[in-house]
């Protein structure tokens, strides 16, 4: 039988999901811990990870920036890779909100009628549905 709730985690979620950080709220954290919920991580967060860990701004996550898809495997959570499509999709949505990771992390929960665990309301101007 199939997972019966697909979401597609910010990479923020996946942040605070992979530390155990409370910033993530308890609901949240229920919805990416049960068996039920397939949960999706965009390949944007791998590189918005890594950019991060380059220059500075995440410093505590230069291990995960190494072996990511170690992580997410033993989360069981599944990649979502980027296609030119949503390549396409991401630089065509409308709006000020200049962030390539969160235009791209819209246009795959779009394209792919994914809700999004966030609590980034720039992602509300993509029209993206959120979680939190």
């Amino acid at each position: 039988m199939g997972r019966s709730v697909r979401v597609l985690l910010d990479t923020h979620a996946l942040l605070w999901w992979l530390a155990g950080d409370e910033q993530l709220p308890k609901a949240m954290r229920a919805l990416i811990g049960d068996n039920e919920t397939e949960v999706l991580v965009s390949a944007a967060s791998a590189w918005e990870i890594s950019t991060k860990v380059r220059i500075g701004k995440l410093p505590g996550a230069a291990e995960l920036a190494r072996d990511l898809s170690g992580a997410l495997k033993s989360q069981g959570f599944e990649p979502l890779s980027i296609t030119v499509e949503d390549a396409q999709t991401a630089g065509a949505l409308p709006g000020p909100h200049r962030d390539p990771f969160d235009r791209m992390i819209a246009a795959q929960a779009n394209a792919r009628s994914l809700p999004v665990v966030s609590r980034d309301t720039a992602l509300d101007g993509f029209g993206v549905r959120r979680l939190w």
